[in-house]
């Protein structure tokens, strides 16, 4: 085993952070968590490897201490076979400044899956299992101590579309499908516009909708208006696209799209079961496209997708929808607990995984 990686942060204000692609590591997501309970710390990362710096979250857990989350940061990586030791030394340089009441570290990291060229070589169809992958990240630690996440905070694998060059050329990456549908909303009269924070309680509706028609976990509305309050009262270096695509005056789509550096994130989306015929999505996501690279954008984060284009999987239809527009999969690691208190944590982990089951 080699010598272990020194790393020494230094705290730092929120609105210090450095300018980033990722949106959920500025200063802006900082005070969007804040006005929601949450805690919003920075520190400046210097070490034998990586630097940078990061945001990190707290929350309070009641009797069960409080959680630290790190939504797709770090942002800078060490090498993959180091994963592991970089995570174990800043969970310990982090501690020294969050204090010993803290019950775990939650990591939601940006960085390629360790498994990611055998998930593009077609050796492996997906991300192996949890203690598999637990054996792999700990390789090189003290403690062992770093746990799969059974749930991944924001995204394992996400659809990456270039949008660099002319709307002709990204059109001409697309499949065929998705350049028909594009040209098919278009000729059914569906407009795309940019909707005012007014307008929020119709979209908030439809994404409910949405939500119960596709099994997905839905955000309180609280959370919605925290982003555009933040944004109305200090926006900071990032950019909101809230966008409405109807049909008349019948609304058939909603998008809400975040702008940070030269990253567009497709945060949540809504669609109608009315005129489903109309294509309304392809409409809204291809006007999303054109103005975010007006913005500077080169990148179009559609969001989630499952790792292979398995008929059977749940998200498979989402999956053939998102590839439509031309992006690439980014394998990402995922979620990752680093437990400081292993009573505590294990009482937040199962009451956590019991509520979930009994949604479900």
């Amino acid at each position: 085993m080699g010598m272990p990686m020194q790393i020494n942060l230094t705290p730092k204000r929120t609105k210090s952070l450095y300018p980033t692609d990722i949106l959920f590591q500025t200063s802006y997501w900082g005070r969007v968590k804040s006005s929601l309970g949450f805690e919003a710390m920075a520190f400046d990362i210097e070490s034998s490897g990586p630097r940078g710096d990061v945001l990190a979250l707290v929350q309070p857990l009641g009797t069960d201490g409080k959680a630290v989350y790190i939504q797709q940061g770090p942002e800078y990586a060490p090498e993959k076979e180091e994963y592991g030791t970089f995570l174990e030394e800043l969970s310990q340089a982090m501690l020294k400044h969050l204090g010993r009441e803290i019950s775990f570290i939650r990591y939601d990291l940006p960085w390629e899956s360790q498994y990611a060229e055998e998930i593009k070589n077609n050796f492996l169809e997906s991300y192996p299992e949890a203690r598999l992958r637990e054996m792999r990240m700990n390789m090189g630690t003290r403690s062992w101590n770093l746990r799969k996440a059974s749930m991944d905070m924001t995204v394992a694998s996400t659809m990456m579309v270039d949008i660099r060059g002319s709307d002709r050329e990204i059109l001409d990456r697309m499949k065929p499908k998705a350049r028909y549908n594009i040209g098919l909303a278009k000729r059914k009269g569906v407009k795309v516009f940019r909707a005012e924070p007014d307008r929020l309680p119709e979209f908030y509706d439809l994404y409910r909708q949405t939500a119960c028609r596709n099994g997905f976990a839905i955000c309180n509305y609280k959370h919605f208006q925290a982003l555009f309050n933040t944004h109305l009262n200090d926006p900071g270096n990032s950019e909101l696209l809230f966008l409405l695509a109807a049909h008349n005056q019948e609304v058939l789509s909603g998008a809400i799209v975040a702008v940070s550096g030269k990253t567009a994130l497709y945060l949540y989306g809504a669609s109608s079961s009315e005129k489903r015929n109309y294509m309304a999505p392809y409409a809204m996501h291809f006007d999303a496209i054109k103005r975010a690279k007006s913005l500077g954008c080169t990148g179009y984060d559609m969001g989630a997708v499952c790792t292979s284009p398995d008929p059977e999987h749940p998200f498979y239809g989402l999956y053939r929808f998102k590839t439509g527009f031309g992006g690439k999969v980014q394998f990402r690691s995922g979620s990752w607990d680093y437990p400081l208190d292993e009573n505590k944590y294990l009482a937040f982990t199962n009451s956590h995984n019991l509520s979930r089951s009994v949604i479900s």
